[in-house]
């Protein structure tokens, strides 16, 4: 990734009174920091890493609102935003994915399969994968899968495309930051579970997901979604608290300035709550555990459109920041 990577001209806004990111300065090392409008506090003094302090996180909170609301005194331990690397926010213990969990973009892979291999008309393809969607919203379960912590980049960082494949694609997707630990959670208890949240994008090489030698083992995640660079994260984590209503935020991206996402987390088929519980079913949830919630339409492959060297995704998801990813061959 790109060692020059600072925060572009556009600042990002976040919602609420402060956020919490990863930061650095002149080459130095990463710090955690906590964020209030353009200015960076180093809480180096407070904890090592932004997940030390998602740890402690109903003790550390009183004491990150305090200190946003201390004098900016020039003692060194507040820096301009714009003078430093963002990298991503937080250093995950693992990484759960959830996959076709927005109903318009699962309805229109759905209704072009009938139409392509069953011959539905489009009418009667869409109304099909519309029942289908409503079936398993009521007694289906989510799909969710690992990613690697080691796919993650910084919000402005350099995406770098790996030699093999050549359809690589954007997915935009709201991530929560587990709080507390948990197993076996109950829906209605879930929210408790959610520190804050921040922004992915999951990033996809789609004619890598199916091994031609190994047709009957079916989609290969690792190689399809886990090259270096190919999740990036942030710009911060902004308490849950400070964003409101998640279950209406807008997600939208730009690639060469076109949008390509333009949707409402309501389209989700499985809310956040149920995505936690059934999470929590195998794996015990533990804080800095990120869960991505899924992606909307609009995906390169709906577009027929994929990334290319010199290309520019701009992201952004209500209330949390901005991101702006340039795209680069392996040199």
């Amino acid at each position: 990734m790109d060692e020059e990577s600072l925060v572009p001209d556009r600042l990002p806004l976040h919602a609420g009174p402060f956020a919490l990111g990863t930061f650095s300065r002149d080459g130095g090392d990463p710090f955690p920091g906590l964020v209030t409008a353009t200015r960076v506090r180093d809480l180096s003094h407070v904890a090592a890493s932004v997940r030390a302090l998602v740890e402690d996180w109903d003790g550390v909170l009183p004491r990150l609102a305090a200190l946003a609301e201390e004098p900016q005194t020039p003692d060194g331990a507040w820096h301009d935003l714009a003078d430093l690397r963002v990298h991503a926010p937080i250093e995950p213990g693992q990484i759960l994915q959830s996959g076709a969990n927005y109903r318009r973009h699962v309805v229109d892979l759905v209704a072009a399969e009938k139409e392509s291999v069953h011959g539905a008309t489009p009418d009667e393809a869409r109304a099909d994968a519309e029942k289908m969607m409503d079936e398993r919203a009521r007694n289906g379960v989510p799909y969710i899968f690992l990613g690697s912590p080691r796919a993650m980049c910084g919000p402005y960082d350099e995406v770098v495309l790996p030699e093999l494949g050549e359809q690589h694609d954007w997915e935009l997707e709201l991530a929560l930051v587990i709080g507390r630990e948990g197993r076996n959670i109950a829906p209605k208890d879930a929210w408790s579970y959610v520190a804050g949240y921040t922004i992915c994008n999951d990033i996809t090489t789609r004619d890598r997901l199916y091994r031609p030698d190994l047709k009957a083992i079916g989609t290969d995640w690792f190689t399809a979604k886990n090259a270096d660079t190919f999740l990036p994260t942030g710009p911060f984590l902004v308490p849950a608290s400070f964003v409101g209503d998640s279950s209406d935020f807008r997600i939208t991206l730009r690639h060469n300035g076109v949008v390509r996402q333009d949707e409402s987390t309501k389209d989700m088929i499985f809310d956040i709550p149920r995505l936690i519980a059934y999470a929590s079913t195998t794996s015990t949830l533990r804080p800095g555990d990120l869960l991505l919630t899924g992606s909307p339409a609009g995906n390169g492959a709906h577009w027929n459109v994929f990334l290319a060297p010199g290309d520019v995704m701009e992201a952004e998801i209500t209330g949390l920041g901005h991101q702006r990813n340039t795209v680069r061959s392996i040199r």
